[in-house]
């Protein structure tokens, strides 16, 4: 008996799905390979200290820390990873030194772990570093004391944490390569956004409208791991002599990404503004035409991260629109409400323009006067 349409349609569905997840699985490990190699250099390079420099035989915690204060955290930057080691090797002194006064058993650990909890979230606010101290505190009330001493394992993490610092700094994970991959995504985003509304103008389409609204309503987060990413990619390049060089186009990165960030903002209101405007279902071509200009020079600014020779591209064009955004010349028959969708695109069109690297004074001064 041959399948209906609709079990046909659900197997092609789950065959899709199923599909789509090796696929970014695949992407994930591929994205996550640098962070492992970092990991697994880090963890040989402590366990050799701890083991054969030392002589410590079972080097836990030189291990653990390692591969804690590391992790897959987007968040790499070497104070992230210093306030990892700080929180762990403060876990594993308390706990070595409240264990020789109160010994080793169950009501042990919970004076332990008390003492480490209120300790840990009275030294740091984030949350995390208390959990970061306490978890190999428990490790070392459980675990028999060392053949070198009480004190062994505190070495151990504090060798661990000095090898996760040391490799943060000459191992980098590129995280450049991240912090791009970011600012592709956000502004795909806007570009995409951009075309709902000059759809939504150009043929009265307030669905357009709203679709762009509802893109743009979720841009913050994608503002904020481009943010995160950059962040991450300054800390590591100011200490690392690999990617030192990175620094200018860096710095660059973080002009566009908060221009990126502030047009989002703008793009929000002039979507809600647009969607509304054209419920009265007049299309708008020369809006839309204007709206498009915006669009074409945000994607060349967004280009211009992975390629240089479009650098320019996107001030000239921003420049000239700027130029000519006085409601009276480019729109002459022009009501209150267009007026007002062009005076929305002054700002934007400033905040893109020192995105390119232009100063605010003369980004400001290219617009005519009203």
């Amino acid at each position: 008996m041959s399948a209906s349409p609709a079990d046909q349609l659900r197997r092609l569905e789950r065959r899709v799905r199923r599909q789509l997840d090796l696929r970014m699985g695949g992407r994930r490990v591929w994205q996550s390979l640098p962070a492992i190699v970092q990991i697994l250099v880090a963890v040989a390079a402590a366990y050799s200290v701890a083991h054969w420099g030392l002589g410590h035989p079972l080097p836990i915690l030189a291990v653990t820390l390692t591969i804690n204060a590391l992790g897959f955290s987007r968040d790499a930057r070497p104070q992230r990873v210093a306030e990892s080691v700080l929180g762990i090797l403060l876990g594993v002194a308390l706990s070595d030194g409240l264990s020789l006064l109160v010994g080793k058993g169950l009501w042990q650990l919970l004076v332990v772990l008390l003492v480490v909890f209120v300790v840990g979230r009275a030294v740091s606010m984030n949350p995390a570093f208390a959990v970061a101290a306490a978890v190999p505190s428990a490790l070392v009330v459980l675990l028999p004391i060392p053949a070198g001493g009480p004190f062994g394992r505190t070495v151990d993490a504090l060798v661990g944490g000095i090898v996760a610092l040391v490799v943060t700094a000459l191992i980098p994970r590129d995280p450049t390569r991240a912090a791009r991959r970011d600012g592709r995504v956000l502004f795909s985003v806007l570009s995409e956004s951009m075309g709902s509304i000059v759809d939504c103008l150009a043929e009265a389409d307030d669905a357009a409208g709203d679709l762009a609204l509802t893109r743009l309503r979720r841009t913050q987060p994608l503002v904020d791991d481009w943010a995160a990413s950059l962040d991450t990619a300054l800390s590591i390049s100011r200490i690392s002599p690999f990617l030192r060089s990175r620094l200018p186009e860096l710095h660059r990165d973080s002009r566009v990404h908060r221009a990126a960030d502030l047009a989002s903002r703008h793009l929000r209101t002039l979507a809600r503004r647009v969607e509304f405007l054209v419920r009265d279902g007049v299309e708008r071509p020369a809006l839309a035409g204007l709206v498009n200009e915006v669009k074409t020079a945000l994607t060349l600014l967004g280009r211009e991260l992975d390629d240089v020779q479009l650098t320019g591209q996107a001030r000239s064009l921003l420049s000239d629109l700027a130029r000519r955004l006085d409601p009276g010349v480019v729109i002459p028959d022009a009501g209150l409400t267009d007026s007002a969708i062009v005076l929305m695109l002054r700002p934007l069109v400033v905040d893109l323009l020192i995105g390119t690297g232009l100063e605010p004074d003369a980004a400001r001064a290219l617009l005519p006067s009203l």
